[in-house]
């Protein structure tokens, strides 16, 4: 559980940044973003499993391009469903995604390393 926590915080922090830095990513506040984090976490585990298996045969042939398309599926419906987030476009999604991971993934490392001492 906490480690499902430490998550969800890293990356509502992580879309802030992304939302800060980025300017076609729009969160209209820090509630907006832990709910983004959550609707993103849900989506990731749930729907991105099933739409990378039902397009093997298309990641194949575009050597793993098409997992930008999912990526960019993923955060639109996130846009979706999320009131007070927006994202305009292909290239600012494209930004957001990899942001948003760099920026998490640091974060849960500092927090993993200062945790288990």
């Amino acid at each position: 559980m906490l480690r499902f926590i430490i998550k969800t915080l890293s990356t509502s922090v992580a879309v802030l940044v992304a939302a800060y830095i980025l300017k076609g990513v729009h969160v209209q506040d820090v509630q907006t973003a832990l709910l983004v984090a959550l609707v993103l976490g849900l989506l990731n585990s749930f729907i991105r499993p099933l739409l990378v298996i039902l397009t093997i045969p298309i990641t194949i042939i575009t050597l793993g391009l098409f997992l930008i398309v999912i990526n960019y599926f993923i955060i639109r419906l996130t846009t979706q469903i999320v009131p007070g987030f927006s994202v305009d476009g292909w290239l600012p999604a494209l930004l957001f995604s990899l942001l948003v991971s760099f920026v998490s993934s640091i974060i849960e490392a500092i927090a993993g390393s200062s945790s288990e001492k």
